[in-house]
């Protein structure tokens, strides 16, 4: 009987402690404007890409050389940077 209840407090309690915790994750990543306005950049640079890319010929700057910069900045660079970048709060100091 005993080791019951100490089953029950026990999983009670780590229940609480993984609602703690999944409460933290969501907090932690969520986006601000600021990640959004780097997503939408993020989007438009990738967009613009594929249509110059499209729009030249094959053996073009456009196509070559062009685009594919626009396409790896989009979908390497500026993408990751608005997933991960996190405004300073004020605990943060």
């Amino acid at each position: 009987m005993a080791d019951e209840i100490r089953i029950r407090k026990f999983s009670a309690l780590m229940s609480t402690k993984k609602v703690k915790k999944a409460g933290q994750l969501f907090e932690s990543w969520a986006f601000g404007k600021i990640n959004y306005l780097l997503f939408s950049a993020a989007l438009i640079l990738i967009l613009a890409g594929y249509v110059i890319m499209a729009r030249g010929s094959v053996n073009s700057f456009q196509s070559l050389t062009l685009a594919p910069i626009m396409l790896f900045l989009g979908y390497i660079v500026v993408i990751p940077l608005a997933l991960i970048y996190r405004e300073k709060s004020k605990t943060d100091k």
